[in-house]
């Protein structure tokens, strides 16, 4: 993303928000925190996300995740919004969206973090907000970006799964593999000698003969 690399401290900005004012840095806390972008109110593909965002919110609470989301419409718009994505989940009119969503009517924040999409144009022209998706840790520090058009949903249930792995390899030296899942085995890092590694990972290294004859592809059971 233009301005914001992996392991750099996310901009602490200032927004109007469906919750009132807040600072983003105060909001999350101690907390990880996904940040996702919106092209508009009231249109098909966000309503699904949104909605789908909501459904897995308590998953997001029990990893200590806070969801915040932005949508260039105005704050008002957003609350009406937020009544249609519940009514798609088939929620009780008086249940809320259980996350603030920003509003960025001129596209000041979608710019400044690189989020505007350069081939997707509303009615009057102007740039639609493309799918930005941030991974923000406890130390404010990003941990992972990924950046749809306009066009493309996300994935909310692999975003769980991302923050799953995060999670575990923040506190661990373990690498996750291809469509790893929790409780799945791990994969040792290729910078850590044999020896060091039979002492780290006491449940044992498993390495699977190549061709190469090369002894990268080490496994050991999650920790």
């Amino acid at each position: 993303m233009p301005g914001i690399l992996l392991g750099d401290v996310f901009p602490d900005f200032e927004a109007e928000t469906t919750i009132g004012h807040i600072k983003l840095h105060d909001y999350l806390g101690d907390s990880w925190g996904i940040f996702f972008s919106h092209p508009r109110d009231y249109t098909p593909v966000c309503t699904t996300e949104l909605a789908r965002a909501s459904k897995l919110s308590g998953e997001f609470t029990k990893r200590n995740v806070k969801l915040i989301a932005l949508s260039i419409d105005s704050v008002d718009d957003h609350h009406g919004w937020s009544k249609d994505i519940m009514a798609y989940n088939n929620e009780a009119p008086a249940c809320k969206l259980p996350f603030p969503i920003i509003a960025d009517a001129k596209r000041v924040l979608a710019g400044k973090l690189g989020m505007l999409d350069p081939d997707e144009r509303d009615k009057d022209g102007m740039p639609l907000t493309a799918r930005g998706v941030f991974v923000i840790g406890p130390d404010k520090k990003l941990k992972l970006s990924i950046l749809y058009p306009a066009t493309t949903g996300r994935n909310f249930d692999e975003l769980l799964r991302v923050i799953d792995s995060l999670q575990l390899t923040a506190h661990n030296r373990v690498a996750t593999p291809v469509g790893w899942k929790p409780g799945d085995r791990v994969m040792v890092p290729p910078s850590i000698p044999e020896v060091e590694a039979a002492a780290l990972y006491p449940a044992g290294v498993f390495t699977k003969d190549l061709p190469s004859g090369k002894k990268y592809l080490r496994y050991t059971p999650q920790p």
